[in-house]
Parts: structure tokens; C-alpha cells; sequence
């Protein structure tokens, strides 16, 4: 079995196939849950346009890529026309909120924390708790949710149906007259994979510039890959090992476990990517932490002290300079995405 796990997590083929993007979360939960396997990490690095996996195997054109972001901001998709995509996933606010949690369709705080979308064109799973597998999936779930948007997709369809902008769009980029679930989440998937930050002073140091990084960063990505063990969740070119994993936190959500049905995952969530990981505060599935110093130092002193916690999770034995020095090294993964908001139609 060694040979067919290497192969799923130090993937490196131009483009990934659908089939590993269904096993490599299945095999890393399998894993996960046998405590005597330990997995080697797939090197940090860059993210590469050649990896992303389209589902036609061509990359979105720009007519499909603007419908995408004019649907991204558009308040149509919500039942009560008040929120859109942008409203928790903020370009101005790290593709956040900056809420603990965000406020449902009714008012009430949701569930979990707002992840952000950063780099999600290479992502295998998506939300906290990994019930999408792809893009396009993700994106049309939150819209439907009574919880979120509460908008049954047919209503949607009826709305867009009476925009004339929207009905040319769909059918000059889909060749359909009649708009549908499926192109909504390809239209907006299209926008998602644009969210890409691969321009940070970590990348320009790992091009050669010994002074794109301070002395700080540099011994905190020291730590990260060596006293700190961030590495062994945190890995690859975004950072993640698109796995899950319980900290410890003591709540009710059973994460990944509720979603499988496999009880050593219960309350294990996705390891999420840190690239401008300084933008997306607050942290941890349930918004529990304020600053990256409170994430360091929970890491630091062995997460949670729930049951289920992982036994990846050990004390760290951190120096208040090794602290900052880690904080200083997720600063140069801070590589900001500007995105102007569209006139909607």
C-alpha cells in the first residue's frame, strides 16, 4: 500500500485526476486514525498553475471568470436578497468576516468560523468538515443551506432567469438557454480559482532572494519545519495537508466524523491553509482564537484537553522568541488579493 500512498500525497503531475481528488482525503482519514503510520510531508514550495484541476481540463475563460464574480457579489443568491457570497467571504477583510461567526439568514451566529477561499483551485476537499469534493459543489452549497442563504436553487434559477444580462452570459459561455445548478456552480467556481495568492515574500525566498525574508521569518520557518512540527499538518505549497485532524477543542461538532460516520474522526476538522493566514482572523473551526500569537500558544502548550485530540498534538516547549519568531514567518506568507467589486447587473 506504501507506493499508492506516496503517490497520493506528493502528487506532482501537471494535472490532478478526479479519481485521487475522491481517494487522497479518504486514504488521509484512514490514516489519520492508525496512530503507528507517520507520514512523510510533501515539501513547502509555490503553488503552480499547471496543478489545478479544471473540470473540463481547460482553464476558465475571462467571460466565464467575470459571470462568476458578478454571481460572487450579487445578493440575488440569498432568500432575502441581503447577502451574497462577499458578505462572509470579504475580500476586504482576507476573504472573511472577522467574525468569531458569521451571522446566519435569521440572525443567529452559524455553526463554525468563515474559512477563507484563498488557493482553493488546489484544494481536494472543502468546507471544515470536507463534505464537498470539488469547486463547483462547494460553491452552490451555502446558497441552499436554511442556515446560510436559504435559497432553494429553483428560486435562484427563476431570478437569474429574469435578468437579460445573466440569461446572455449563460448561454453565449454554456450553450444553454436555460440556466441551471450546475452552471451556477461552474460560474462561480471559475471566480473562486482566480483567489490565488502565490506572490509572498516566502516565495521570493524560496526563488533565491536571501532578503525577501527578515532574519525572524527565516528562524521561524526553521521552527516550522523543525521544533515546531507545523510541517507534519501544514505542508506542501498552501500548507495543508487536506486532512483532518482534532486539536482538542472541547465543543458538540463532530466535524469530519459527522460527515463519514467513522467515530476516530469525530471532531477532527480540515487542516486549513496558511497563506495570508495574518488576514483571516479569527482562528480554529470555531473562531475560539483571537491572533496568531493565541494559535502559536495554543499549539505551544499541546492544543485542547478534549479526549479526542490527536496524538499528533504535543506540548512544544516554545521560547517566547521562537513565538514571535513563527509569527514573524507567517507574515511572509501574507500575499494580499485585490479585487475590485463588479456593478451587478
Amino acid at each position: 500500500m506504501q507506493p499508492l500512498i506516496t503517490h497520493l500525497f506528493h502528487h506532482r503531475e501537471p494535472v490532478m485526476n478526479p479519481l485521487l481528488c475522491v481517494l487522497r482525503p479518504l486514504i488521509a482519514a484512514l490514516l489519520i486514525t492508525a496512530s503507528a503510520v507517520v507520514l512523510a510531508t510533501t515539501p513547502l514550495g509555490t503553488p503552480h498553475a499547471d496543478d489545478i484541476w479544471y473540470p473540463d481540463d481547460e482553464p476558465h475563460s475571462e467571460r466565464e471568470i467575470e459571470l462568476g464574480k458578478l454571481l460572487y457579489f450579487d445578493t440575488r443568491l440569498s432568500h432575502d436578497q441581503q447577502r451574497s457570497c462577499a458578505s462572509c467571504h470579504n475580500p476586504d477583510l482576507g476573504f472573511g468576516d472577522g467574525l468569531r461567526r458569521s451571522p446566519g439568514i435569521d440572525g443567529k451566529p452559524l455553526g463554525r468560523n468563515t474559512p477563507h477561499i484563498y488557493n482553493m483551485a488546489w484544494n481536494t476537499v472543502f468546507f471544515w468538515d470536507g463534505r464537498a469534493g470539488t469547486l463547483e459543489e462547494q460553491a452552490t452549497m451555502p446558497i441552499q443551506a436554511a442556515e446560510e442563504m436559504n435559497l432553494p436553487m429553483a428560486a435562484l434559477v427563476t431570478r437569474l432567469q429574469t435578468v437579460p444580462y445573466y440569461r446572455k452570459e449563460f448561454q453565449a459561455i454554456y450553450g444553454n438557454a436555460v440556466i441551471d445548478e450546475q452552471q451556477i456552480g461552474r460560474a462561480l467556481a471559475a471566480f473562486m480559482r482566480t483567489v490565488v495568492a502565490d506572490d509572498a515574500p516566502f516565495d521570493r525566498y524560496l526563488q533565491g532572494d536571501q532578503n525577501a525574508m527578515s532574519p525572524e521569518a527565516v528562524r521561524g520557518l526553521a521552527l516550522f519545519e523543525g521544533k515546531a512540527r507545523c510541517h507534519l499538518c501544514h505542508d506542501g505549497p498552501n500548507l495543508t495537508d487536506e486532512s483532518f485532524h482534532s486539536l482538542g477543542i472541547d465543543d458538540e461538532d463532530l466535524g469530519r466524523g459527522g460527515v463519514i460516520g467513522v467515530e476516530s474522526l469525530n471532531h477532527a476538522f480540515k487542516t486549513p491553509g496558511l497563506r495570508n493566514a495574518t488576514l483571516t482572523y479569527p482562528y480554529m473551526h470555531d473562531g475560539s482564537l483571537p491572533d496568531l500569537e493565541a494559535v502559536i500558544r495554543f499549539y505551544n502548550r499541546g492544543g485542547g484537553d478534549a479526549a479526542h485530540k490527536s496524538n499528533l498534538m504535543q506540548p512544544l516547549n516554545l521560547t517566547e522568541s521562537e513565538i514571535v519568531d513563527l509569527i514573524a514567518f507567517m507574515g511572509a506568507l501574507e500575499s494580499p488579493v485585490r479585487v475590485s467589486r463588479p456593478s451587478i447587473p
